[in-house]
């Protein structure tokens, strides 16, 4: 759950025919409309729609999917909210919780809910609602939320089935609420601001079982949109929810195209089809938008909050030598894979924790770009006349591709013979968690925004570590990784992350950490009040989104 890895592949050709057959007004066989009370029974009038375009889903159910968060945005609410200012710092904020206390030791959470709150079928929100959530997020066998509930009492023992109730819950009738910790975990309340931390309604989604988040009908929330169609190969439709507890919506709803082709998504934009068109991962088609100067007043852009890297598995040789992996670090022009990857649009990353990200640590020493020091650390290391080193790719990630292929010819230059492998999606995965990719590219953009959110994924336990393929094994850091967020003391626990994250990358060189990306999106003259999600993610949230004809 804890976090996306970038874009996924292409669809099927049929699936992009389908959606543009859809575009040019053939109604779809596969038709779901919504049973929700906030929908209109005649069909609405859809000028005033956000238009925008997606890959299909298995679900949005915002607990069992790890990167389809448009619905649970959109169509649901969190306890608490992030708020970014303008100058990208951010905070966490009330939401369906008014407000809240936290104890002294930093194990109770005390929290009060709106009154008069409504899901989108007329029933009220109650504490009840939120227990449900969290127990459903341990316990459902496909859920990725379960960190959400990890650290509250008695969520072990929910999960191995030794009892049936979270202990670490109390209602205290029907708006107020305590939430008991089993230890201190700093990172609780920006934990509960991801969308896998959506509440739901208790009632309709027990009663749905398999249906909620793929029946519109019965997969409700409190939110400022309603779930209102999924018609198959084609879109997700959203509708204005008039009654939502905290205003309506600025448009009167959205309507999510499965479209992937990048020229097609390009066309649709130009024909005036689309209102929002995500640049990422488009290539040449970005380009068209980015250089040229028709389109410049029309680009808008958030900074990622997360970190483009390059992993290394220090329990293939020669990766187990520190040498070698520091000489992998100074070998690579960082500045020019920047350029070339991505056209310059982002910023050097010198550690774990990137720019916008609570611990960010400015003072970081640069990793300069030094083949000279490179080339000595392999002689010294024993490799002076270079090694083998097999790097791996995804199939359909040709965004990474074109990084590593400069990487690689940046490392032949002080010796390294480096060769890329592509291997289908599914080869990859089941050979990245099973530790045995020697080097590949990816990116991590945190779904909550605290140094926990990305330390502990890759370097918080020696599991997680072999998982992404990294086989870290400096057992006093993993430990003290997994103990920093039980520091109560804000200013501490910053500062022993941020220790933490030098030992790891300037002194173990665990990795290579390249940059962050600033998200380019191209935004059609009729839509007004779009802002990128604080964390710079494609899902956003559409609430103050206006359509003007």
């Amino acid at each position: 759950m804890r976090r996306n890895e970038g874009m996924r592949g292409r669809a099927a050709l049929a699936l992009l025919l389908a959606a543009l057959l859809c575009l040019s007004g053939c109604a779809s066989v596969d038709r779901v409309s919504s049973a929700n009370t906030a929908v209109p029974s005649a069909a609405p009038d859809t000028a005033r729609y956000l238009r925008i375009t997606a890959e299909e889903p298995n679900t949005v159910d915002p607990q069992c999917t790890d990167d389809f968060y448009d619905v649970a945005l959109n169509v649901f609410d969190r306890l608490v909210e992030v708020e970014a200012d303008p100058d990208g710092a951010s905070r966490i904020v009330p939401s369906l919780a008014k407000s809240w206390e936290i104890s002294d030791d930093g194990l109770i959470y005390t929290f009060h809910l709106h009154p008069g709150v409504t899901f989108s079928n007329g029933a009220p929100l109650t504490a009840s609602d939120v227990e449900y959530t969290l127990v459903r997020a341990l316990t459902h066998p496909d859920s990725y939320s379960g960190d959400i509930g990890e650290f509250i009492l008695g969520s072990d023992a929910l999960r191995d089935g030794s009892a049936q109730t979270l202990e670490g819950f109390e209602a205290q009738g029907d708006l107020d609420f305590t939430i008991t910790l089993s230890l201190p975990y700093a990172a609780f309340l920006a934990i509960l601001s991801i969308p896998g931390a959506s509440i739901l309604d208790e009632e309709t989604t027990r009663a749905a079982g398999d249906r909620f988040g793929r029946d519109p009908g019965v997969t409700v929330g409190t939110g400022p949109f309603v779930f209102s169609e999924w018609n198959a190969a084609n879109d997700i439709v959203l509708t204005a929810n008039p009654g939502c507890w905290s205003g309506a919506p600025g448009c009167d709803g959205v309507v999510m195209r499965f479209v992937t082709d990048s020229e097609a998504k390009r066309l649709m934009f130009e024909d005036g089809k689309l209102d929002i068109l995500d640049l990422e991962n488009l290539g040449t088609d970005a380009e068209f938008f980015m250089r040229g100067d028709i389109y410049q007043d029309q680009l808008r852009y958030g900074n990622r909050v997360g970190l483009t890297y390059i992993a290394l598995n220090e329990s293939i040789a020669p990766l187990d030598d520190v040498r070698v992996r520091r000489a992998l670090q100074l070998a690579l022009d960082r500045h020019a894979l920047l350029m070339s990857a991505y056209g310059g649009r982002g910023t050097i990353e010198n550690g774990i924790y990137p720019h916008g990200l609570i611990g960010f640590d400015p003072d970081l020493p640069e990793i300069p770009y030094d083949p000279q020091a490179a080339a000595a650390l392999l002689e010294e290391a024993g490799y002076a006349d270079g090694f083998d080193l097999e790097i791996s790719v995804e199939d359909d990630a040709s965004n990474y591709r074109e990084l590593l292929e400069l990487a690689a010819s940046m490392w032949r230059k002080v010796g390294v013979r480096a060769s890329i492998t592509t291997l289908g999606r599914d080869e990859f995965s089941e050979k990245r968690r099973g530790g045995g990719i020697a080097c590949y590219a990816s990116r991590f953009s945190v779904d909550f925004n605290d140094p926990d959110a990305i330390i502990y994924v890759f370097f918080g336990d020696a599991d997680n570590a072999r998982s992404r393929s990294l086989c870290y094994d400096n057992e006093a850091v993993i430990q003290r990784v997994a103990d920093a967020c039980a520091i109560v003391d804000e200013d501490a626990r910053i500062a022993e992350y941020r220790e933490l994250e030098r030992v790891i990358v300037q002194e173990d060189c665990a990795w290579i950490p390249l940059f962050s990306n600033q998200h380019y999106f191209i935004v059609n003259p009729r839509v007004r009040n779009f802002r990128v999600a604080w964390n710079g993610w494609t899902n956003t949230q559409y609430r103050d989104v206006v359509i003007e004809e």
